[in-house]
């Protein structure tokens, strides 16, 4: 949840900006949107093969640097991180372009304005894109919480070339409880937790970021 949060936002952040900026285009706003429109199961089976240590085109890169080809799905400490990181390349297009719909909500003349007295891009993403974006990334970071605990499809995929419990998630487990062991009211009562965990969590990011008021007003 750390991993795909924390670097999903940021590299959303960075390319939603690029694009609000730099450029509007549609075509690469189609591509940004195309891993998003791949079925886990899919992105699951093409990363395990991208990753594998042998035939992965992952670690031809990595000798081709000088690097030690290494099994990260087949690693009990890189394969959770894997995990984590192919979530981020599946749903950071997807998330920009939620922020970049944020930010062309911002009047264009506050950038101007900005601008005429001096202020650089950098500055103008703290002091104005940034606050003024604060409803939306709250509904970012909501949805990718909620995202990071529902993980299943990637993991269940996988699970037959990583270490037995490297990537255990709580989805997997509810369903292993349910379906493969037949505990089915531990499973349920599992399951309600996690609901109530996340609820919990959602209403706290909710709180933290204030994010029914907008500066816009």
């Amino acid at each position: 949840m750390l991993v795909n949060i924390g670097t999903q936002t940021l590299l959303a952040l960075g390319l939603a900006a690029l694009m609000h900026r730099l450029t509007r285009s549609v075509v690469l706003r189609a591509t940004l949107l195309l891993p998003w429109l791949v079925p886990n199961v899919t992105v699951g089976l093409l990363w395990m093969w991208l990753l594998d240590a042998n035939l992965g085109f992952v670690n031809h890169l990595v000798s081709a640097i000088g690097g030690e080809p290494r099994s990260f799905l087949g690693n009990a400490d890189l394969a959770m991180p894997s995990i984590a990181l192919i979530n981020t390349w599946a749903y950071t297009g997807y998330t920009a372009l939620l922020l970049y719909a944020g930010m062309l909500q911002i009047p264009p003349h506050l950038y101007e304005s900005a601008s005429l007295d001096g202020a650089g891009e950098l500055r103008m993403f703290r002091r104005i894109t940034l606050p003024l974006l604060r409803p939306i990334l709250a509904l970012v970071l909501v949805v990718s919480l909620i995202g990071s605990f529902q993980i299943f499809d990637t993991v269940a995929v996988t699970e037959k070339v990583v270490p037995v419990g490297a990537t255990r998630v709580i989805y997997l487990y509810i369903y292993k409880q349910a379906f493969t062991y037949f505990h089915m009211g531990y499973a349920a009562a599992v399951a309600m937790a996690l609901v109530l965990i996340l609820g919990l969590l959602t209403a706290v990011q909710m709180w933290l970021l204030r994010a029914s008021r907008s500066d816009l007003t």
